[in-house]
Parts: structure tokens; sequence; C-alpha cells
């Protein structure tokens, strides 16, 4: 078998239909997303037929205040395969993966791959280092939202709803505006939180991949998120809420509700919150998503910087 690496969606051969965040289709969005440089690693056997394909995107990151550019590649999850997930095929794709991205980025990051320890000897033998962290998902198949919420939560969010705090999917430009500038404004002073282009959301709306909810007191949007659809899944992948301003209507839980709801009324079996953050004793962001009543799962993030000695010295302090 062997693997290529493709830096265009037009060049690419009929693959294989699976995860959103490893298709085609996120490939030719990224291309026209500013900041954003796709590559599909696809493995291929002997007969020159496609088995396994990876999208990586690497991202250019740039700021001011403070400042700092660099560019850096993030991984979802490891991959569609012909035959399910193959350790043998995924260590060709990642080692193609690094040589190709090695020396041009300043780190490469796996993560929410669907085992804790898929792949490891590969990212290992790599350079990577892995990173405990904790992924958490609400079922939606067996038990309705109401069921697994807790009673306290629901009680706040009927409370803020009956003062007026209301939620609707974003349909039209003012309302994008509001989620973008909310968004934005809520993640500027987190170093770490990468938010793409206006446009990179704007092409999941019209495409149907995903749907952006906002939350609305007296006209002012003070709570928003964007989920995306992949499979029978849903994925709350960005949030936003002013909840210091409006902190007795609860815009997060209101809006997470919202979410969670509409994502049950439309079938989806999971709704998976990603970037829940390190599995500190004390997480009140995981704390406040499991009482909706998720369930959590220790996984690991793995890590790869392009500095050998930092590297070096990133791994001996992440040793397990």
């Amino acid at each position: 078998m062997k693997a290529y690496v493709y830096e265009y969606s037009s060049a690419l051969p009929p693959l294989t239909e699976g995860s959103y965040f490893h298709s085609p289709e996120l490939m030719e969005l990224c291309e026209r997303t500013p900041r954003h440089k796709p590559y599909m690693v696809v493995v291929s056997n002997d007969e020159g037929h496609p088995v396994a394909h990876m999208l990586a995107i690497e991202r250019y990151r740039r700021s001011w205040l403070p400042p700092y550019l660099y560019s850096h590649v993030r991984v979802l999850g490891e991959g569609v395969y012909q035959q399910g997930a193959d350790n043998e095929v995924f260590d060709l794709m990642v080692k193609a993966l690094t040589e190709r991205l090695q020396n041009k980025v300043l780190y490469m990051e796996f993560s929410h791959l669907s085992q804790k320890m898929f792949g490891y000897g590969a990212l290992r033998s790599a350079g990577f280092f892995p990173v405990k962290w904790m992924n958490i998902h609400n079922s939606l198949h067996s038990r309705t939202p109401e069921e697994r919420i807790s009673t306290r939560l629901l009680a706040r969010i009927k409370i803020a709803q009956q003062r007026g705090a209301t939620t609707k999917e974003v349909e039209t430009e003012e309302e994008f505006r509001a989620f973008s500038k909310l968004l934005r404004r809520h993640n500027w002073l987190k170093p770490r939180r990468y938010l793409p282009d206006d446009e990179f959301f704007r092409g999941m709306m019209k495409a149907g991949r995903c749907k952006i909810f906002i939350t609305q007191y007296h006209q002012k949007v003070i709570g928003c998120s964007v989920c995306v659809y992949s499979g029978d899944d849903a994925y709350l992948w960005y949030s936003a809420a002013r909840r210091k301003s409006f902190a007795t209507l609860h815009p997060n839980a209101v809006t997470f509700w919202a979410t969670i709801k509409d994502t049950h009324a439309v079938g989806r079996q999971h709704i998976r919150f990603l970037d829940v953050g390190l599995p500190f004793r004390k997480n009140p962001y995981r704390n406040f998503i499991l009482r909706f009543g998720g369930k959590e799962v220790s996984t690991y993030r793995w890590f790869r910087i392009s500095i050998r000695w930092v590297n070096a010295l990133a791994s001996w302090l992440w040793r397990e």
C-alpha cells in the first residue's frame, strides 16, 4: 500500500463516503476559506484503489495582541476506511502527513480518535506525545433530553425563557453578523482558541452541514452555538455567551438546551461537545455540560511540535 498527500480537491480520486470531517466537501470549503490550507492523505492498495483517507487542515494564525504569527495543523478523528479503522493504514497516513508538514508548521494535533489507544504506536513513532483530555457526548436515541438534564438546570432555563430569552436558528445576514460579533468578542483573549473566517460558517450553512443558533433578549444576542452534522451525530463545535452581563438569564444554558433539543428533534443519535478541555479535577465548563446528562470519556490528544528541543521538553513534561 502507498500513501499520497493531495493539496487540491480537484485532484482527488473517488473516495469512500464517511465522516464529514474527512470529506472532499470540507476540503473544498477549506480551500475557499482564508487562512486555511487542507491536505488529504489517501492510501491506495497495490491496484491503485483508495482504501482510506484522512483530512488535515493547516490554519494560519496571527494577532497583534498578544503578538504572534504561526500555522498549525489539526486532524479531527482517524479518517475514513473501507473496512473499518486499521492501525497499519493509519500509520502510513501519519508518516506521510508528518513528512510533508513537520518543518512547515509550528505544531500538529490529532484529536477525537474513536478509541483512546487507537494509533498509539504510530503517533509515538512519528514523534507525537499524548496529553490526557476529556470528551463528552449526550445520547439522544434511548432517552429524551428532558429525561437526562438535571432538574435544577431545567428550572433555570425555563425561568430565563419566561423572562424573555429566546433561541432561534440564524436565517438572515443581520443575525449572522450578530452571531459572528459575539463569537469573536467572546474568544479574542483566548490565544489557543482558533476561529475560522465567516466564509467557513457560511459555506457549511449553505451546504446544510451545520446550524447556527442565537439566543436573544430584547433584540440583543446574548448567546450562540454552532452545531455541525456528520453521519448520525451532531457536534457542538463553537459557542459563546454574555454570561457576566446577563448572568440571571443563563445564556449558555438556554442556547445549549435549544441546540440539544433541535438535534434530538431531527433524529441524530448523539451530540458531541468538542473542546471540553483538560481533565482537571475542577473544570466548571465540563461540570456545566455534564448537567445536561452527558457522558464523559477519558481520551488523548496528540501533539507534535516542529522545534525538536521544545517537542522533547513537552514530551517529558506530559510523560505518563
